[in-house]
């Protein structure tokens, strides 16, 4: 199993630092999250500070912005931006060596299923665009699986494998998104899956928990080639690599 964690376990902290530190203690990957001082545009403005990631020998990902944006919006303009904001994350990527890009399909802010059909057509199309620009910078583009609540799309492992198939992307499977939903077997078995999202919580909530503190069935984690563990302290980070060497032996 390749493993690396989240950029979340070390929010705000300096790229170098982070970097650093992922080298020392081992990892083999790191995802880059792009909010907040890591926004794509800010980082490919300052051009100057994205020379640090050629002194490491990690694998870089990256996960796009989606606070404030949605691929699947009912606002053209919004979706537009998005679209906007894919692109230069890609660019990101290109710039950096980073191999895949992951992002949200969206959200459905009226709970009508009329509406969720066209924001699901909308998602479509925002990021089948994106994935066509990946594919020309032979970047990975990868579609998260959500939380079990119907104003997230690809809620379930049946719509996650179908828009992954119409789009033409690639899965991120996120583990405690799919524990939500009861069907974590299921979206385990998805194809064209890039890597993994690794957490813990209560099977209600997405509560970015470490591993065996709450109800993750840990024996299905054995099958995990790629992972990223990803949670809210770094601690957590160390502790759930422990466990899930275990898992693996």
């Amino acid at each position: 199993m390749r493993l690396g964690f989240s950029t979340l376990a070390l929010f705000m902290e300096p790229l170098e630092n982070i970097l650093q530190k992922a080298e020392d203690d081992g990892f083999e990957l790191v995802e880059l999250l792009c909010e907040g001082p890591y926004w794509p545009r800010r980082l490919l403005q300052d051009g100057d500070s994205l020379e640090v990631f050629e002194s490491f020998d990690l694998e870089v990902l990256i996960h796009a912005p989606t606070i404030d944006l949605n691929p699947a919006s009912m606002n053209r303009g919004i979706r537009e931006e998005t679209g906007r904001q894919m692109v230069e994350t890609i660019e990101l990527a290109s710039r950096i060596g980073a191999t895949t890009v992951t992002t949200h399909p969206g959200v459905v802010h009226r709970r009508e299923d009329r509406i969720r059909s066209a924001a699901l057509q909308f998602a479509l199309e925002t990021l089948g665009e994106c994935v066509e620009y990946a594919e020309d910078l032979s970047i990975k583009f990868s579609v998260e699986n959500m939380p079990g609540r119907f104003s997230y799309l690809c809620n379930n492992p049946a719509e996650h494998e179908r828009f992954v198939e119409k789009c033409g992307s690639y899965a991120t499977v996120d583990i405690g998104h799919a524990n939500t939903t009861g069907r974590l077997q299921d979206f385990l078995e998805i194809k064209r899956t890039a890597h993994y999202h690794i957490s813990d919580n209560n099977g209600k909530r997405d509560q970015h928990l470490p591993l065996g503190e709450v109800t993750v069935d840990l024996k299905l984690l054995g099958s995990i080639e790629r992972g990223v563990i990803e949670l809210n302290s770094y601690d957590g980070v160390i502790r759930s690599r422990r466990i899930l060497e275990e898992v693996v032996r």
